[in-house]
């Protein structure tokens, strides 16, 4: 008998105690117990690209934990601009302080390729965290590094900086988290120039510009969706990383464009 082929190629799904791909994040890095109690309480769901998980605005129905594939968490300024304030990869688990504090969602999640997602509905996750205090503290972990990614966020979109700043950061925070091993760092881009501009704050056309010049200059190679940062050293002297001279770096300006957004972190 042929074997079953999971859809989208993702594998079979696993239970959190036995999957192969376990890493350091909120679930893998619970107790064999704990998993035990999350397993009894959530369903997986396999969901194809440009699937919508939840809406900004949307009752929270439960938390939304990415096992495989990636997400992008999005907001909508009163103008209709939208921003772009995180892309979500395995492990990362979605809606987490929107169902601790009971308040509608703050963002929309949007799959950005073939993704497993594990679900537990709100009830359910909230008795757990009354019961096991190893998921209340990854619980308070999870909530305190989405906390410092909205800060980065900020920085990105509000200290008003030239866009090759703001692109130079994005690159060396994506080949940090999501990079390949090798003598060139580089990773796969799952967004358009588009939405790039969405999540720095700027519009496509300054960014396929960046880009042109930044492969112009050697700083990066273009292969595909596969970008490789050819020169760290200059992309680091740019977004103002540890050697960089002060007076390379733009002094900050107050925030103004935030100020149209709707309060776009808490239920991240």
């Amino acid at each position: 008998m042929s074997a079953v082929r999971a859809p989208y190629n993702l594998g079979p799904s696993e239970n959190c105690n036995e999957c192969s791909k376990r890493g350091k994040s909120f679930f893998c890095e619970l107790s064999k117990a704990s998993l035990e109690a999350l397993d009894q309480v959530s369903y997986v769901n396999t969901y194809p690209p440009a699937a919508v998980l939840f809406v900004e605005g949307q009752t929270p129905r439960g938390v939304y934990v990415i096992c495989k594939g990636q997400a992008k968490l999005s907001v909508v300024s009163e103008e209709g601009r939208t921003l772009i304030i995180k892309i979500a990869g395995p492990g990362e688990v979605l809606g987490l302080s929107s169902c601790v504090a009971g308040r509608a969602y703050e963002a929309t999640v949007e799959t950005l390729s073939p993704c497993e997602v594990n679900f537990i509905k709100t009830d359910d996750f909230r008795r757990l965290l009354q019961k096991d205090p190893d998921i209340c503290m990854h619980a308070a972990q999870q909530m305190s590094m989405q906390y410092q990614n909205a800060c980065r966020e900020l920085r990105w979109v509000g200290l008003s900086r030239s866009a090759d700043w703001r692109v130079a950061s994005l690159l060396l925070v994506w080949a940090e988290e999501r990079g390949t091993p090798g003598v060139v760092p580089g990773f796969k881009m799952t967004l358009t120039h588009e939405g790039v501009a969405q999540m720095v704050g700027t519009t496509r056309e300054t960014i396929t510009r960046v880009f042109a010049r930044f492969r112009k200059q050697g700083f990066i190679q273009v292969r595909g969706a596969t970008i490789l940062l050819s020169n760290m050293a200059a992309l680091q002297d740019i977004a103002g990383k540890p050697g960089v001279e002060p007076s390379r770096i733009a002094a900050p300006t107050p925030i103004t464009r935030l100020a149209t957004l709707r309060p776009m972190y808490a239920g991240v």
